[in-house]
């Protein structure tokens, strides 16, 4: 009698299992699935209705996505490992632009307009991106995933300040009509930006207590504990959190109950979209950026899953990632990519089940359909999600350190100069941030990512001093997989 082991990545959870966890994903990503509706809706200058509307629809698009990209979707959609999808941020710059440049919703009819066409281009160059696999040796994918790890640390850390340093004024009107005018003539931008003021609960005392609190619990729960309550050590910190900020009136529920019970996504609520090939340019050259990031998600996935990305499955990743920017602009929402702060969540619980991830898109789905329950998880402070980030975003880091431990540097030195160099590269827009503002803006959306960045200067150092080959690449991986003990 033959016996059929199921690899860990194809487990089936017991329901209340999957729910746990499922819930656990979603918890992780929320703060970070919401902010972009919040960012251009306010952009575009649309009435708290519309940009309700806007958090619905991408809760809604997040699951739906999740579901196809987790689940699959026949052969050729689903990369069929434990992602979550969400909106990218690398999308917000062009997108805050357009609606600065036509608000209200002629701007938003444009703006999903590009993000459709731009999401069909994605569709169909997902087979030419995948090729690009065989620069991925394990110098080039270690040094990606430390980079995104790291970038993702100022993430979590702001999390735990409680918000931003500084909160921005009403600029004054004067400023605002020199801005205009300059933009119309084509000219300079005028010097100076809107004055900032402190933010005067950044770094509070009683916010950072919290954070550590939530990761003591974390840590606490799993060095001793074990099985199911170990894999949701993150669900039950950030839980143990929110009753702290609740006891201590951190935690307010008023949004809930002026949420509505049931709401409907439907396309095209702002009415049919508009098409200007510039900003569909614009939003293709995000997918490009979208794409590399994914490939290195991608990648990161496989060495904690252990499961091999090949350039089929990532083809079918990275159609996903144009079916959801399809699926996002018909129902009036953004561009999609995978989470990466999910894929720390994997590295932190060992859970390696997709269907996880399945749960959390069912999850998501439903979210966005009850704007109450999605109004009680947006009740929950940054200042609680901060010592989760903490483990979970450094977890990204250690991946990519663990891979990099296993390149050759003793005969081949020149792999030392393809991690230095890239990693320095990848921390520019993070040390950095306006270092673009004397480039065209067209680049912006390419030189403000420190991943995208890091990517393209450990791929082309690699091809420098290492050459390339599929054979050549893969064996390097299977060597690097072999020294860690094949995980």
């Amino acid at each position: 009698m033959t016996t059929t082991t199921v690899h860990p990545v194809d487990e089936k959870p017991p329901l209340p299992r999957l729910a746990a966890l499922g819930l656990q994903h979603v918890l992780v990503m929320y703060a970070g699935a919401i902010a972009v509706p919040l960012i251009v809706g306010r952009a575009l200058k649309l009435s708290p209705d519309q940009v309700a509307l806007l958090i619905s629809a991408d809760l809604f698009c997040c699951g739906i996505a999740t579901l196809i990209q987790s689940w699959g979707l026949t052969q050729w959609f689903g990369i069929r490992l434990p992602v979550m999808m969400g909106v990218t941020f690398a999308a917000v710059g062009p997108m805050v632009a357009m609606a600065e440049s036509t608000p209200g919703t002629d701007g938003a009819r444009a703006i999903f307009g590009a993000i459709i066409a731009a999401g069909v281009i994605g569709v169909f160059i997902a087979p030419l991106a995948s090729r690009m696999l065989r620069f991925f040796p394990p110098v080039v994918t270690g040094t990606i995933i430390a980079v995104i790890g790291v970038s993702l640390m100022r993430v979590g850390i702001g999390w735990a300040m409680g918000g931003p340093a500084h909160l921005a004024k009403i600029p004054d009107p004067a400023f605002l009509q020199a801005v205009a005018d300059a933009k119309a003539a084509g000219t300079a931008l005028p010097p100076g930006a809107p004055p900032m003021i402190a933010n005067p609960n950044y770094a509070s005392l009683d916010h950072m207590a919290i954070a550590a609190f939530v990761l003591a619990v974390i840590l606490l729960i799993a060095k001793y504990t074990r099985g199911f309550v170990q894999n949701i050590s993150v669900l039950l910190g950030i839980v143990a959190g929110g009753v702290v900020a609740t006891a201590l009136g951190e935690m307010t529920f008023e949004k809930v109950g002026k949420a509505h019970w049931f709401d409907v996504v439907l396309p095209f609520s702002f009415g049919p979209p508009t098409f200007d090939p510039v900003l569909i340019a614009t939003m293709v050259l995000v997918m490009i950026v979208t794409f590399i990031e994914s490939t290195g998600m991608f990648l990161a996935l496989g060495d904690l899953t252990d499961r091999k990305v090949t350039p089929k499955s990532l083809t079918a990743g990275l159609r996903v990632d144009g079916l959801g920017t399809i699926i996002g602009g018909v129902f009036n929402t953004f561009p999609y990519t995978s989470f990466s702060q999910n894929v720390g969540l994997v590295g932190v619980t060992g859970v390696r089940s997709r269907f996880v991830c399945v749960a959390g898109g069912i999850i998501l789905i439903v979210l966005g359909l009850i704007p109450k329950m999605a109004a009680l998880v947006e009740s929950l402070p940054q200042f609680v999600l901060g010592g989760a980030g903490l483990v979970m975003f450094g977890m990204v880091a250690a991946t990519g350190i663990r891979i990099l431990a296993g390149v050759d540097y003793k005969t081949n030195r020149s792999n030392l100069y393809v991690v230095a160099v890239s990693i320095s590269v990848g921390m520019v827009p993070l040390v950095a941030p306006n270092w673009t503002q004397h480039m065209p803006h067209g680049l912006h959306p390419l030189l403000e990512s420190g991943i995208l960045l890091a990517t393209i200067s450990a791929v082309v150092l690699n091809l420098f001093f290492n050459g390339a080959g599929s054979a050549g690449a893969d064996e390097a991986r299977e060597a690097a997989l072999a020294a860690d003990g094949g995980h």
